[in-house]
């Protein structure tokens, strides 16, 4: 296949998670999104949770009035994200787990065993124009469901795989790599465009990177901690060029 340029979305939730960490309205979720497209990024990702612990409705009213990139909504499968989904109609939505007592996403959707209930879930979106995404790991099972119940694109969980080489478990992390090259290229199979993310650093982002059916990878987390030590746009540059390193 052709390999084309790898989009690069920015998360931008801790931000807010600093900001509600002193209750007031510094720092701003939308200045952080408009320095990350001057730094090089293709669209931003931000997830509403339902117990709102860092993105608010306000950040997203904001985002869909200020930004020019492309928004990526992560949200849940729930009647209150999806009227609100429905109210923005953001560029894209992506449909991840959530789970009230957990720090962060822990893992992917699981849409096999759910397949009535998210088919009849995105429906809405994809007649109001959004894109839908779907967040699962690599597994064929759950590719294979996602395809079914219409979403248009996956993102797969890359958390396992930088976790294991974060451990230094570097058997673990090369078999969890080869699970995400051999479901990327089966994602791809199918007509699905494929995205990745989770837990990516600088470490890790080449070889997931390097896989030519992924087309999009959202990053966050590492980003807004490594720009406290040299500052959103360089940190987010450094990864754009890794990103392009690996591509070429």
């Amino acid at each position: 296949m052709t390999t084309s340029k790898l989009r690069l979305g920015v998360n931008i939730d801790h931000v807010a998670t600093v900001r509600n960490a002193r209750g007031g309205a510094y720092p701003d979720p939308l200045r952080a999104a408009k320095l990350a497209e001057e730094a090089g990024a293709d669209g931003i990702t931000a997830h509403l949770r339902e117990d709102r612990r860092h993105i608010s409705d306000a950040d997203i009213e904001a985002l869909m009035a200020g930004l020019t990139l492309p928004l990526n909504f992560e949200m849940a499968a729930t009647d209150e994200m999806q009227k609100i989904a429905l109210r923005h109609k953001p560029h894209a939505v992506c449909i991840v787990p959530e789970k009230r007592e957990e720090r962060t996403t822990e893992g992917g959707l699981e849409v096999a065993r759910e397949e009535n209930k998210l088919a009849h879930f995105i429906a809405p979106l994809r007649e109001a124009g959004c894109r839908v995404s779907i967040f699962i790991a690599a597994d064929q099972r759950q590719i294979e469901a996602a395809h079914r119940i219409g979403a248009e694109v996956i993102e797969l969980h890359t958390g396992a795989y930088c976790d294991f080489h974060a451990e230094a478990r570097m058997s673990e992390r090369d078999e969890e790599l080869r699970r995400l090259t051999d479901m990327a290229a089966f994602a791809h199979s199918l007509g699905l465009e494929v995205h990745a993310g989770h837990g990516l650093t600088y470490d890790t982002v080449q070889p997931v990177a390097s896989l030519p059916q992924v087309m999009e990878l959202n990053i966050g987390h590492f980003l807004i901690g490594e720009s406290i030590f040299r500052g959103l746009d360089p940190a987010i540059r450094e990864m754009r060029r890794l990103m392009d390193e690996a591509r070429a």
